[in-house]
């Protein structure tokens, strides 16, 4: 169970602070109304990622047990591709802040309406967050249901503090954006390589592994 706590809390983590359209937005809500109007906007995904984990889920449960494990070892390619962009944005970033600072309207719905919107939710449950929750929920239900818990509850937490650091203009440095996305592209390559090797193992030991 542990391992699974693990994978969902990195997961969270590098979701959160990569940046994309939810991280410009909350970013965008901040230079507006501040942080304190912003901070409920953190629970969006719990709003955003009910019908897209649903639908995953659904789908995932209904595929062969080879494609179950062809989409685990696809995840794990995909997040050692995004461990590449994060570890060149690392190595390329030098300037001020990236994030837009055009005004936004929102609140907690409309952030949730932004992260729905948004691909990268749907890419990581399709081929990541659905596939190792499968296999946790196989092994012990109680494995699958940490993993979802680690996931939210690390994000919610991710995002509150971005939100508390744009408040307070500390993430406007260079040096912490770039020491952020050193950090999420290692987290990153680490479970992908646990899911290129995992995967690769059931492939060629039986689906059902």
């Amino acid at each position: 169970m542990f391992k699974y706590i693990l994978i969902g809390a990195g997961l969270a983590f590098t979701a959160a602070v990569q940046p994309g359209p939810l991280q410009a937005y909350l970013f965008s809500r901040v230079t507006a109304d501040g942080w304190r109007r912003t901070l409920p906007a953190a629970f969006s995904p719990l709003l955003s990622d009910g019908p897209i984990a649903l639908l995953a889920l659904l789908v995932l449960g209904t595929l062969a047990p080879f494609w179950q494990v062809a989409l685990r070892i696809a995840g794990g390619i995909l997040l050692g591709v995004l461990a590449w962009k994060a570890f060149t944005q690392w190595r390329r970033v030098k300037g001020s802040a990236s994030l837009p600072q055009g005004r936004l309207p929102g609140s907690l719905l409309e952030a949730a309406f932004v992260n729905l919107l948004n691909p990268n939710p749907y890419l990581g449950w399709a081929l990541v967050l659905g596939p190792v929750t499968v296999t946790a929920w196989r092994e012990a239900p109680g494995s699958g249901i940490a993993l979802i818990a680690a996931f939210y509850i690390t994000m919610i937490l991710t995002l509150a503090a971005l939100i508390l650091l744009f408040g307070s203009a500390r993430l406007l440095h260079p040096g912490v954006q770039r020491r952020l996305q050193l950090i999420s592209a290692v987290i990153l390559a680490g479970i992908g390589v646990f899911q290129l090797i995992t995967g690769t193992v059931a492939l060629f030991s039986g689906p059902d592994q």
